[in-house]
């Protein structure tokens, strides 16, 4: 049994004018929905003695983001919340790791920087500072996921897999 939770929800605020509700409404999204999900499959992998949980964080979570403070609270939470199940989980012969990714090609992705939240720059442009020279693509999660899933990943669990071109090292 396989679990990816890559629900996420940004939100760009200054910190001082996040309000209560904004705040509860990102973490309700990002992390508390992880925890309903992941509770929701566990009877399922522990009766199987099997299974693979993926949690998809953010690179913003281990650097911090200008303006994003709930966001980046709560994929930090996601990668903590990570390291805890694994601890947890790994005797029952469930795995779980953390992809935290940086600037991907996604609508959300998109939306800010024709926002201009990268700086007013387009993500082609933050690509260009990344040592990769590129922005990331799905395939490249993708990727990182599928052999997270498989029977060879079976003794990785607890683990931060940085799929950032090169953003966090």
């Amino acid at each position: 049994l396989v679990l990816v939770n890559g629900a996420g929800k940004d939100s760009f605020e200054r910190f001082i004018d996040v309000t209560p509700e904004m705040w509860a409404r990102i973490i309700d999204i990002n992390l508390t929905g992880t925890f309903h999900v992941t509770q929701t499959v566990l009877p399922d992998m522990i009766e199987a003695k099997w299974g693979r949980i993926v949690n998809i964080s953010s690179s913003s979570a281990q650097t911090g983001a200008v303006m994003m403070a709930p966001y980046s609270a709560s994929k930090g939470g996601m990668i903590a919340l990570t390291k805890t199940l694994a601890l947890e989980l790994g005797p029952l012969g469930i795995t779980v790791n953390t992809i935290p990714p940086g600037a991907i090609d996604t609508p959300m992705s998109r939306r800010a920087a024709s926002e201009g939240r990268f700086g007013g720059g387009t993500l082609e442009d933050v690509g260009r500072h990344l040592p990769v020279k590129r922005i990331g693509i799905p395939e490249d999660i993708a990727a990182a996921c599928a052999y997270l899933v498989s029977d060879e990943a079976g003794y990785v669990t607890g683990q931060i897999i940085g799929v950032n071109g090169g953003r966090v090292t």
